[in-house]
């Protein structure tokens, strides 16, 4: 994989929105040059015995079961609302 150009650092500067001096420029090329270098080094990795996954650590699912239950009624959601008309809550217009 060849080096990264100083017009390729300024591309990915550019598109992440990024003011960059030339200086940055420099150590950028060195340090996305060096990065590349490593990604071909994984290219090269026999990983046909690896199982795809969509995490690496193997979580499971730590939240409750989602059951229907009883909850407060109308009357009691809006006895507390500072401004309310025909049981729903009233609010300030957002568009004019």
């Amino acid at each position: 994989m060849p080096d990264i150009s100083k017009e390729q650092v300024k591309k990915i500067a550019d598109v992440a929105r990024l003011a960059i001096t030339e200086e940055e420029i420099e150590v950028r090329m060195k340090q996305l040059s060096e990065m590349m270098k490593y990604a071909t080094v994984l290219n090269d990795l026999d990983t046909s015995h690896v199982e795809p996954t969509t995490h690496v650590l193997d979580f499971n699912n730590v939240m409750r079961k989602d059951e229907p239950r009883q909850w407060i009624s109308q009357e009691e959601a809006l006895k507390n609302a500072p401004n309310q008309k025909d049981g729903q809550f009233r609010v300030p217009s957002i568009l004019e």
